[in-house]
């Protein structure tokens, strides 16, 4: 069974639920997420269902919390959330399909203080005609704000499906400048 270091970070978007591996980041979800949205942890609001769900799927991880472990991963955070950094420099251990991580890694080349459109985000991984396709990506990202789904909006300009839900996509495009441009588009 792996172990993942775990923290909890109070942020300006709620708080925040952070793992890692010996690798680097591995997930980094908000406390409150959407139905149907994927977890690496359990539901503390529906324990029991979830372990059910666990027990079926085996456990594949042993959470420590460790906030001492996870300092760099917080202290880059904070830096973001306070408009002094404007990209991360932490490792990252990206966990999924082929097409998942080729769509991450794309997101990962949208600079700061700019925003794609999903079809933008389909014709980089060479699948101009799977933008639904990115969009089921982007719900899969495990990594919030790093791997910054939220500078994804529709082709015609407007915010969309975001797992934080969009007033927290709004608030990150909005620290990050992107908002502006976005509106005025």
């Amino acid at each position: 069974m792996e172990v993942l270091y775990t923290t909890t970070i109070d942020s300006p978007v709620g708080p925040l639920f952070l793992a890692a591996s010996a690798t680097g980041l591995v997930a980094l979800e908000f406390d409150r997420r959407l139905p149907g949205q994927p977890s690496i942890r359990p539901n503390p609001r529906d324990v029991r269902r979830e372990n059910t769900n666990a027990r079926a799927q085996k456990v594949r991880f042993q959470f420590e919390d460790s906030p001492d472990r996870m300092q760099p991963y917080v202290s880059e955070l904070q830096e973001y959330f306070a408009a002094r950094r404007h990209a991360f420099s932490f490792p990252l251990d990206l966990r999924g399909t082929d097409f998942q991580l080729a769509c991450w890694r794309a997101l990962l080349a949208i600079p700061y203080g700019e925003t794609r459109t999903y079809a933008d985000i389909a014709r980089a991984v060479k699948k101009c005609s799977a933008f639904r396709a990115v969009g089921m990506a982007n719900n899969r990202n495990p990594i919030a704000i790093v791997v910054p789904c939220h500078r994804v909006i529709a082709s015609d300009g407007s915010l969309c499906g975001y797992g934080g839900g969009l007033e927290v996509k709004r608030k990150l495009l909005e620290l990050e400048g992107a908002l502006t441009a976005v509106l005025a588009a």
